[in-house]
C-alpha cells in the first residue's frame, strides 16, 4: 500500500511541476523533471519510508544517517541547488557555482509544487519562501542562486502565480536583468 500511495505521491508532484513548467515555456523540463524517482534506488527508498506528509528522504536520513536515494536524485537532477557544486580552484573546496536561469525556473516550480503537495489543503502561496527562510539551505546556495530564488518566491507570495509564471516567462528566462542588475 504504501508503494501505491508514494506512486501517487511522487506522480501528483510531477504533474504539478510539469503543470509550472509548461506555463513557462519549459516544455522538456516539465516533461522529464524528476524521472529518477521511478528508479530502483529512489522508488524503493520512497516507498519503505514513505510517510505523505514529508519527503521519505528525510526519514531515511534519519534512519540511516544518511540517504541514498537523495544522493542518487540530486546528482541527476540540475533543478537541485546541490547539482550545482564544484571544486574551486582557488580554496581546492566544494563550493557552489550560480544556478542557470532555466534551471532555478524548475526549482521554483518544484518547491510550489512539494510545498502544495505535503502541505495541502493548508498550502499558501508563501510556503516556498518560508521554508527558504526557515532552512539552513541559503548558506549552502551560491549567493546569487539565493538572491534570484528568493527574489521569484517574494514576487509568488506578494503578486500571485499569474503574474510570477509571466515575469518568469518574458524576463528570467529570456536573460533579461533582475531589478538588482540594472542598479
Amino acid at each position: 500500500m504504501r508503494a501505491w500511495k508514494h506512486f501517487k505521491t511522487i506522480t501528483w508532484h510531477r504533474w504539478l511541476v510539469r503543470q509550472g513548467c509548461f506555463k513557462v515555456g519549459l516544455y522538456w523540463q516539465g516533461l522529464i523533471h524528476d524521472l529518477s524517482k521511478y528508479s530502483k534506488t529512489e522508488f524503493s527508498v520512497g516507498a519503505k519510508y514513505y510517510q505523505g506528509t514529508r519527503s521519505p528522504n528525510a526519514a531515511e536520513r534519519e534512519d540511516k544517517g544518511f540517504s541514498e536515494a537523495w544522493m542518487h536524485h540530486k546528482g541527476r537532477n540540475r533543478h537541485h541547488y546541490e547539482y550545482w557544486t564544484d571544486m574551486s580552484r582557488q580554496t581546492r573546496n566544494y563550493e557552489s557555482v550560480p544556478m542557470p536561469r532555466k534551471y532555478l525556473v524548475e526549482m521554483v516550480m518544484d518547491r510550489r509544487a512539494a510545498c502544495m503537495v505535503y502541505q495541502g489543503k493548508n498550502y499558501t502561496p508563501g510556503a516556498e519562501l518560508e521554508y527558504l527562510e526557515n532552512s539552513r539551505e541559503k548558506s549552502l546556495m551560491h549567493p546569487k542562486t539565493v538572491q534570484e530564488l528568493r527574489y521569484l518566491l517574494t514576487k509568488l507570495r506578494d503578486e500571485g502565480e499569474k503574474e510570477t509564471f509571466r515575469h518568469i516567462k518574458k524576463h528570467v528566462l529570456k536573460g533579461k536583468p533582475f531589478p538588482w542588475e540594472t542598479e
